[in-house]
């Protein structure tokens, strides 16, 4: 075995390497570490351990402890984003030795720190939003602790100020680690505002350019997707441009519903009832259901009859 495998490795340690190379060749060339996707989920669990104490990992909100899991959290946000955007810089062909990367890495995440008692307001009223809607919550600290579909959101305010820091990399991996964790997929862009609360929350998906106004409450299975990928002359997706919905104030999106598309706006005040396919704007105030569908009971019997009709034998050959 030790024969075959010394004979196999020269050529498989070759395909290998330069299988790597094709990711990582510019950040080897200029000598940078690649982004660590465990190190950024470490520095994201110690940010909600340190907004709430106990409620994730262990940590002591008093006194200089606060304040040195804070200085500790965010030298080693600092080091993810210096290597996302030297990586970002690579592939850029950003000139070799400029020290932009480091202080984009610095504004970023001293943005994110200032950011952090606006950020907790806005998630205490999230909170707010989950334990009100749900007649199942006991406490607002039961879903802080429990609720997927609340540390979705946690995860998703965090990316999302990183993202608007243009940080690479690092808001798509944290929204991916809350995705893998809760099958809720929102995109880092995705604008959401507060009260927002994700019931059950499993299948959700919230596209990048997704508008999403003040106290909406959505069901599990929701898609606010994009209808169809513009291309360029040359069929390269065209990116940056609107994709997604719009969904303004006071909206109710119930279990399996489908919105898609840049220009389909959901009017504040309206409800979206459950496996609705809708690919243009409502009106505020709507209430959107599908027709009731009209179901075939079978009695123990034999006896047949809709859900609104008589019995009757009709069904016997069914």
């Amino acid at each position: 075995m030790k024969r075959m495998i010394d004979k196999l490795l020269p050529d498989v340690i070759t395909a290998l390497n330069k299988s790597v190379s094709c990711v990582t060749q510019n950040s080897v060339r200029r000598g940078s570490a690649m982004v660590g996707q465990q190190a950024v989920v470490n520095v994201l669990e110690n940010l909600i351990s340190i907004l709430f104490p106990g409620c994730h990992l262990q940590h002591d909100s008093s006194g200089d402890d606060l304040s040195g899991a804070l200085e500790k959290m965010a030298i080693n946000l600092t080091d993810q984003c210096h290597k996302s955007f030297e990586h970002q810089c690579s592939i850029d062909i950003c000139p070799e030795g400029c020290d932009d990367c480091a202080e984009r890495a610095r504004e970023a995440v001293a943005t994110l720190v200032k950011a952090l008692p606006a950020i907790l307001s806005i998630l205490r009223k999230d909170f707010v939003a989950a334990y009100e809607g749900d007649p199942a919550a006991k406490s607002t600290l039961e879903v802080v602790m429990s609720y997927p579909g609340v540390y979705a959101v946690i995860v998703h305010r965090i990316a999302h100020c990183l993202y608007k820091s243009k940080v690479p990399l690092i808001p798509r991996v944290m929204s991916e680690h809350a995705h893998s964790k809760t099958g809720i997929d929102i995109h880092p862009g995705a604008a959401i505002g507060e009260g927002f609360f994700i019931d059950h929350g499993t299948g959700v998906v919230i596209g990048e350019t997704c508008v999403i106004g003040k106290n909406v409450k959505i069901y599990q299975g929701v898609t606010l997707g994009a209808i169809s990928f513009e291309k360029d002359a040359e069929g390269h997706l065209i990116k940056g441009i609107q994709r997604h919905p719009y969904v303004e104030d006071n909206v109710v999106i119930y279990a399996g519903a489908t919105i898609l598309g840049g220009a389909t706006k959901i009017g504040a005040n309206s409800e979206i009832g459950g496996n609705v396919w809708l690919t243009h704007s409502v009106p505020p105030g709507s209430k959107v259901y599908n027709q009731q569908p009209q179901p075939f009971i079978r009695a123990a019997d034999g006896m047949w009859k809709t859900v609104d009709g008589p019995w009757d034998d009709f069904g016997a050959g069914i």
